[in-house]
């Protein structure tokens, strides 16, 4: 694939360290993806993976650290993680961490079965069987390096948190990867870019970007780089924080450590 997009320029102290920081090495991205599917995951679409994942984590900590800055807060608290979603919609991801956390408890709504009877929140579970849930804390390295490259701090239900949502955001990542390789391309991107009020709409996509995903070349056996694009815009409906995901997956940054 040809297409490349032009980085928008992070500005701010952390921005030497957010591009040079790896929190996520191959080998855990590799893992994750062995949770879900036998196939082989190529080494650029395990770098993929960890760069859009580290994107997605690091756009909820900048909404965080906004929201603490108005409480005049260096600490960043659950609280803060309410809020920077509140306030962007695109940050709502790993939703399956929602049910598992304190921080989410009463937010996720009540569900009711077809005869109207309350259906009761799901117990922890404590099969031995690998899930985002129970590999989350395998991201607690990778979450504090990337606060740290922010300068940044967080109570431990924060990192926990940041934890649970990275580990769900890549394992669904990875299933998605896997289901494009099946099929032989992406066929449900999103085009829904949201723009909020008094900001200048975003620029359209290179022409020949979308397409290239959807059709998709190589083996059935294999997960590479595209079909790491290809399930972010399944995973990330659309808007910056996508844009952004592409961009820095694609731009190749340096993960190895």
């Amino acid at each position: 694939m040809t297409a490349q997009f032009a980085r928008p320029e992070r500005s701010g102290p952390e921005t030497a360290s957010v591009m040079d920081v790896s929190p996520f090495k191959p080998s855990l991205v590799k893992a994750v993806f062995r949770d879900v599917t036998p196939m082989h995951v190529s080494r650029s679409a395990a770098r993929a993976a960890a760069s859009v994942t580290r994107t997605v984590l690091t756009e909820i900590i900048d909404g965080a650290r906004r929201a603490a800055a108005e409480e005049a807060r260096k600490k960043l608290i659950p609280g803060d993680l309410l809020s920077a979603i509140d306030r962007n919609v695109e940050l709502e991801v790993g939703g399956k961490w929602y049910d598992h956390s304190p921080t989410f408890q009463g937010l996720t709504g009540v569900l009711y079965d077809a005869e109207g009877v309350i259906v009761p929140s799901r117990k922890r579970s404590r099969s031995r069987k690998p899930s985002a849930v129970v590999g989350a804390h395998r991201f607690e390295a990778g979450v504090k390096k990337l606060l740290r490259s922010h300068g940044a701090t967080a109570s431990r239900a924060m990192v926990r948190d940041l934890d649970g949502i990275g580990s769900v955001f890549l394992t669904d990542l990875a299933r998605d990867a896997a289901m494009v390789v099946r099929e032989g391309g992406g066929k449900r991107f999103g085009t829904v870019t949201p723009v909020m009020s008094g900001e200048p709409a975003l620029p359209p996509f290179p022409k020949d970007f979308l397409p290239a995903l959807s059709a998709r070349r190589g083996d059935r056996r294999t997960i590479g780089r595209d079909d790491i694009l290809a399930a972010t815009t399944m995973q990330l409906f659309g808007g910056n924080l996508r844009r952004q995901a592409l961009t820095d997956a694609t731009q190749g940054w340096s993960l190895t450590t």
